[in-house]
């Protein structure tokens, strides 16, 4: 094991950061300790600011001339190998992230994963296949080019940090830029050895670079860095409202997914048992999930049987270690954000909310119980405010207008749920309620080619599919003027 490696799982990981195909170390580090005991140091990762982010801008920067020259299917090619290599590597990098953040290990190993590998695939063939959009007018030919835009610095969350930061970065690189991506200072393990393997696909030098460190600091660098040429971000409101204010000043396009709290509406024509039972999935992860359908929306004549059912669901969930096949219900990822959502809860009991069951921690550790609370009105705190914890909120509602009118009550517009055996009646929910994403009678079923992100504050832009693309690539309208033929 080399000087700068430590065990995390039985698996080697550098806490070094990844610049221009070299690990380089930092004078000084931060603690990352694992959500399942936090008595257990992970490592002292390399803590990057202001010269590691100007090293990793300018490797980028000189990588990209090379890179962008690249045909698709060239770049694909490299993106086709780093897929096969994250597929040969799932259990290692599943290990390694269940101890990080916290997550179900078995879930990591069987679907979150495997999802990375199928982002670069998915992203290089959809590069590969552009077609132009071509038309004539004005006695010219025209049609529609995509450049790569240059430089590109991505910032994602700490929750399922290998699969979206792979989300993100896959387009990006697809597209012909280069990369400069910072982790959650959380959880950023996986994505140290997501570099592993983009040195073992054989990228050339400072196409893909890592960084790591706290937002404030090198994160805080690499926005307001003036050579940078896009910007996508996964996080808060607060951060992205610095970030996009970064962004702006340089002119640089900027996307972001600003978390949700998505309205979970069951009307009485529902299949009450399937809509309970999935009410009782939004519990999974801790509730660290920002598509999750936090306020549950049930009509007035059903509440009752679908309490009573969704309670039943909710019981047979398993608080436990990550790595155990029995758990359902993983722990809270970090003291911080554990105190966060307690607060949350104490606020809302001080503000005449009633919590139907849970509102406390479970034992030691970071393990908070699943939460029910019933509003005094639509106003309180924890009908509008993002919680991104295993706490939920539970309204009635009388007829369809007032279901819609709720589901709009948010600030956020990041997805809805709606639950109803009446199609037409799932077409004006769908046509009426301000989301990115909307399922009816089902949850979290992904096309990779569908437009991702939100409306109001959960965010600005799109991600997915042709739409990441070209958020990825300056836009240009080639012209050329029709040939006369001369007789």
């Amino acid at each position: 094991m080399s000087a700068n490696r430590v065990l995390v799982a039985g698996v080697e990981v550098s806490p070094d950061h990844f610049i221009n195909n070299e690990r380089v170390s930092s004078e000084t580090t931060f603690e990352d300790r694992s959500p399942l005991d936090w008595n257990l140091k992970l490592a002292d990762v390399a803590r990057g600011g202001a010269v590691e982010a100007d090293l990793a801008i300018t490797a980028a920067l000189n990588a990209f001339p090379a890179w962008a020259a690249l045909t698709h299917s060239e770049r694909g090619a490299y993106l086709h190998r780093l897929a096969d290599l994250i597929d040969a590597n799932v259990e290692k990098i599943a290990a390694v992230e269940c101890l990080d953040m916290a997550m179900l290990e078995e879930s990591l190993r069987l679907r979150v994963i495997g999802r990375g590998a199928r982002n670069f695939r998915a992203y290089a063939d959809l590069a590969s296949q552009y077609q132009p959009r071509k038309w004539d007018s004005n006695t010219t030919h025209n049609t529609v080019l995509r450049m790569p835009a240059g430089p590109t610095v991505v910032i994602t969350p700490w929750n399922a940090p290998f699969m979206l930061s792979t989300w993100k970065c896959a387009p990006a690189l697809a597209a012909g830029n280069t990369v400069v991506l910072k982790p959650a200072e959380w959880s950023p393990l996986s994505c140290s050895m997501l570099m592993d393997l983009v040195l073992e696909a054989g990228f050339p030098a400072g196409v893909f670079n890592v960084v790591q460190g706290l937002g404030s600091e090198v994160g805080a660098a690499l926005v307001n860095d003036e050579r940078v040429r896009r910007i996508s971000f996964t996080g808060s409101p607060t951060t992205g409202r610095y970030i996009g204010t970064a962004a702006a000043s340089n002119l640089v396009p900027f996307t972001a997914e600003l978390g949700g709290k998505g309205a979970f509406v069951v009307y009485a024509d529902a299949d009450l048992d399937a809509a309970a039972k999935k009410a009782a999935v939004m519990y999974d992860d801790a509730g660290q999930v920002c598509l999750a359908g936090t306020r549950l929306l049930v009509q007035e004549s059903i509440q009752e049987e679908f309490l009573a059912r969704f309670r039943s669901y909710t019981d047979e969930h398993i608080m436990g270690d990550s790595r155990d096949p029995t758990t359902t219900l993983s722990p809270l990822i970090h003291p911080t954000h554990f105190e966060r959502v307690s607060d949350f809860v104490t606020r809302a009991r001080v503000n005449g909310d009633t919590v139907i069951w849970g509102g406390e921690p479970l034992g030691e550790g970071l393990w908070y119980k699943p939460t029910l609370i019933a509003p005094k009105s639509n106003n309180s705190e924890i009908v509008q405010s993002e919680v991104f914890g295993p706490v939920l909120t539970f309204q009635a509602f009388r007829d369809e207008s007032e279901a819609i009118a709720l589901a709009n009550s948010t600030k956020y517009g990041l997805s809805s749920m709606v639950w109803t055996s009446d199609q037409a009646k799932a077409d004006r929910f769908g046509e009426q309620v301000r989301a990115g994403t909307i399922w009816v009678n089902c949850f979290l079923i992904r096309d990779l080619t569908a437009p991702f992100g939100g409306c109001g504050i959960s965010g600005i832009g799109r991600e997915g599919g042709d739409y990441a693309l070209d958020f990825y690539s300056d836009l240009k309208t080639f012209q050329v003027k029709e040939e006369t033929t001369h007789g």
